[in-house]
């Protein structure tokens, strides 16, 4: 059964003096108190400095990518064409050295862009044809996004996983062929729209000039 406090219980709580030297949150000798309620201020100080300097993070980020492709713009090698191009289908979007590094940089503010990496890892590694360099290369593309121990570790389903490590006393450069399809799919349905509708990706469009670009169907 729950006792109700006496008179001398709650005398020995600590107090919530707003003086500087009892001050529950550690402004003073004491480092915080039982107070609830200057707790949770505190906490909730401390978790919204941190949504603002996240957001201030990405923000400066966002603006770096605006601006280096603007400089290109600029300079003739992208427009807003190209740009604008970017929603008419995902394979245009990849398609761009452009479009790869502003749909990165959105995959890196969502903490997805391993998934991207692995796929550029990929189509890379159909481009080798020396043999000792494709085991090389498979071996540290396996390292980096297949193995269950690296923090950068795509999520494909266990038959592909299964089928990967049947292949690895002999792979060849089409090895992670299933895995990169289903890591294209998951880009494609997931990230891609979001992409479309993103800040990032709409304020460059507005940097740029107006545009009409045609959805995906």
């Amino acid at each position: 059964m729950r006792r109700r406090l006496s008179h001398k219980d709650s005398r020995a709580l600590p107090s919530c003096d707003s003086s500087p030297d009892s001050s529950p949150c550690g402004r003073g000798a004491h480092p915080c108190c039982f107070c609830w309620c200057c707790c949770c201020s505190c906490s909730c100080l401390t978790v919204r400095n941190k949504d603002k300097d996240m957001c201030s993070s990405r923000r400066a980020s966002n603006v770096s990518t605006l601006g280096s492709l603007q400089k290109t713009e600029e300079s003739g090698r992208v427009s807003l064409t190209e740009v604008s191009s970017w929603a008419v289908s995902f394979n245009t979007l990849l398609e761009s050295p452009a479009g790869r590094a502003v749909f990165m940089e959105f995959l890196r503010s969502e903490h997805s862009d391993e998934n991207m990496l692995f796929w550029q890892a990929c189509e890379e590694l159909k481009t080798v044809t020396h043999k000792a360099t494709i085991a090389e290369r498979v071996k540290q593309i396996y390292l980096d996004y297949i193995s269950i121990l690296s923090p950068k570790e795509v999520s494909i389903d266990a038959t592909v996983r299964e089928t990967i490590n049947r292949n690895m006393s002999a792979p060849t450069a089409y090895v992670f062929n299933d895995a990169q399809a289903q890591i294209y799919a998951l880009m494609h349905r997931d990230s891609y729209p979001r992409f479309l509708n993103s800040p990032l990706y709409q304020s460059l469009l507005r940097s740029l000039g107006p545009a009409h670009p045609v959805a995906e169907c």
